[in-house]
């Protein structure tokens, strides 16, 4: 019977006994984290906080329990199961043992050393018990070095017995292949390998050295020379030490001399001097990389030696009283060597730390020796012989195969058929070409002018093309900038040169009125103003005639029907558009009359009809006094 621990009364209904003080019934907390994982705790006290009993049982319980035997609960038990096979390839797969070892080798030829010792590692494979022999490669040895005897199984004396992992220790000799190894060592693997597999290791040894290396590990004799100075000292320490300059020869003072660039190299450890070109791309000439070779060079000879042969001996102390030194080659100062003057104008860094120390110059400042280039030439066109356009000649001038000009095609497109008239005289000192007037077309698409005189008959001058279609330059234009003349350049009064003639223009058709008026912007005030004068002298004689002349007047009625009948009979007539501008020309002071005979004389230009009977009737009343004809009417007899 478990009695109650609290009240001494067994734990059985209606014997325990509730505390009435009690006010705590949680129960405790056994879940907790650790290091992050979850972790169930045992509970140690109950509900309420009260100790639990852990431990029911006496001791005399515990000590039955502990001796009771399961066989008598349980029945025999079973045996397990035999552990899986593993074969012996997958078992020891990729563990090999090694040991140090080394053989000694005879040197019969030489007379510094009798044996050789070669140190050795031999590899055993467990998987398949082959072995390996393998030496490390030393640096410069002169000896095949690395795999001496490849992976295989190796026999141990003449009946076919194999090597195995129990012949092998350390502090033993093997003979593979009629050599002797001595096994001095083993790693770490190996020993715990051996020692599992119940084999007592021997004490490891010192590997042998070979007498012959460690007798050039020892430091070379040191020989100390009595005199002055030791070219063997000079020799060791300034050994792989060479100034280097960098120099110029100039020989342009001589016929197709030029400036070429050199590198002078000065070894310390000889004093000797080396001269070697410096080649660029494309120089012309043949790769030789030195100009002189290495040789000491002679500053001074003595008097005698002028006529040495110096091409068959070489010179020699006697024959020398100075030879250059490093002090000789200054950055900034000329040096000639073999009759050739070098200028030093820089050094590397080396040579520049070297003089610091030594002489202590430490300002050698690189000298800027480059050329400068002259001024690119610009290409001068050749004079214009008057052929053809500037631009078009030029372009033989610019590449081998000329090609035209490129043209503005929209200005083309949008001008096109659009042409500027405009009369003009000759202004020349000869009497005969005071009374010559000349058409001006300005075509607008490609900046060309004609001129084309109007042919007049007994004048002596035939006429017609005066000057085909071309750029015309104005006289203050060159070749390299030609400036040609456009369309603002023209208006009433202007003079314009043309290949050494100059023509005063007179007078303009109605187009470039129209094109004047839309394009006022491009054009210069005095143009405009000509244009304007123009047009008021041109209204005023139209004005006063029709003012002298009304209407009710019976000479006006017949001429008017005149007129009338004139029109319809000659209205296809070829030349009735250029009628008026003819006598404009003729008319300067624009009064509307111009003489009898330049009159006839324009109209058998124009080929006019003046034989008919009508046209005599229209001079008669067109007839102003004896010796004018007002052509004002004339001209509306064949206007439109």
């Amino acid at each position: 019977m478990v009695s109650n621990p609290v009240h001494g009364l067994p734990f059985l209904p209606g014997t325990s006994f509730k505390d009435s003080t009690k006010t705590a019934f949680h129960r405790s907390q056994t879940l907790g984290y650790r290091n992050g994982y979850a972790v169930v705790r045992r509970p140690t006290v109950g509900i309420g906080g009260e100790r639990l009993q852990v431990n029911q049982l006496s001791q005399a319980e515990l000590d039955e329990l502990a001796s009771k035997a399961p066989i008598l609960t349980y029945g025999q038990p079973k045996q397990a199961p035999p552990a899986q096979f593993i074969p012996a390839h997958v078992a020891f797969d990729k563990k090999v043992l090694k040991f140090d070892a080394y053989f000694q080798e005879d040197v019969p030829v030489s007379t510094e050393e009798h044996y050789r010792i070669r140190q050795v590692n031999i590899y055993y494979y467990l998987e398949d018990d082959s072995m390996s022999v393998m030496e490390p490669v030393v640096e410069n040895s002169g000896i095949l070095q690395g795999k001496l005897i490849k992976r295989q199984r190796l026999t141990k004396n003449d009946q076919g017995d194999h090597y195995h992992w129990k012949d092998l220790n350390r502090g033993i000799n093997i003979t593979i292949y009629g050599k002797t190894f001595r096994i001095v060592d083993c790693d770490r693997f190996t020993q715990v390998f051996l020692e599992s597999q119940g084999i007592e290791l021997n004490p490891p040894e010192k590997m042998a050295l070979d007498p012959y290396t460690e007798l050039r590990k020892q430091p070379l004799r040191k020989y100390v020379t009595p005199s002055d100075f030791d070219q063997l000292k000079q020799f060791l320490t300034f050994d792989k030490q060479v100034l280097r300059f960098y120099a110029i020869w100039d020989d342009t003072d001589s016929m197709f001399g030029e400036c070429r660039t050199y590198i002078i190299h000065y070894y310390l450890m000889d004093d000797t001097v080396e001269i070697r070109e410096v080649h660029e791309r494309n120089d012309g000439r043949d790769p030789f990389p030195l100009l002189m070779n290495r040789q000491r060079m002679p500053k001074v000879l003595v008097e005698n030696a002028k006529n040495f042969p110096q091409c068959v001996l070489e010179i020699s102390d006697q024959e020398v009283l100075e030879w250059y030194t490093a002090k000789d080659f200054i950055v900034g100062k000329p040096l000639t060597i073999l009759g050739r003057t070098f200028f030093i104008y820089d050094c590397d860094p080396f040579t520049r730390q070297y003089y610091k120390e030594k002489f202590g110059i430490s300002d050698l400042p690189r000298i800027d020796v480059s050329k400068k280039e002259p001024p690119p030439v610009k290409p001068e066109l050749p004079p214009y012989n008057g052929y053809g356009l500037i631009e078009d000649s030029a372009q033989n001038c610019f590449v081998l195969i000329p090609k035209a000009p490129k043209k503005d095609v929209i200005k083309m497109l949008v001008n096109d058929n659009k042409v500027l008239r405009y009369l003009a005289a000759l202004e020349s000192p000869i009497p005969e070409d005071k009374g010559r007037r000349f058409v001006f077309s300005y075509f607008l698409a490609s900046d060309m002018i004609s001129i084309f005189e109007p042919p007049v008959r007994n004048s002596g001058i035939i006429g017609g093309k005066y000057l085909g279609r071309t750029k015309v330059l104005k006289p203050s234009s060159t070749t390299e900038n030609p400036i040609y003349y456009g369309p603002t350049d023209f208006y009433i009064g202007a003079v314009i040169e043309v290949f050494g003639h100059r023509f005063i223009i007179l007078d303009t058709d109605d187009y470039v009125l129209k094109y004047m008026e839309s394009n006022a912007a491009q054009y210069s005030p005095e143009a405009l103003l000509s244009i304007q004068n123009r047009v008021q002298k041109q209204e005023a004689p139209a004005t006063e005639l029709e003012n002298k002349q009304t209407p009710e007047d019976p000479g006006v009625q017949e001429l008017e029907a005149l007129i009338d009948t004139i029109h319809k009979q000659l209205k296809d007539h070829p030349c009735k558009d250029n009628i008026r501008e003819a006598f404009q020309i003729y008319d300067k002071e624009a009064s509307g009359y111009v003489d009898k005979e330049m009159f006839f004389k324009i109209c058998d230009s124009l080929n006019l009809p003046v034989d008919d009977s009508l046209i005599k009737e229209l001079l008669r009343l067109c007839s102003h006094g004896e010796d004018k004809i007002n052509y004002y009417h004339f001209v509306r007899a064949f206007s439109n």
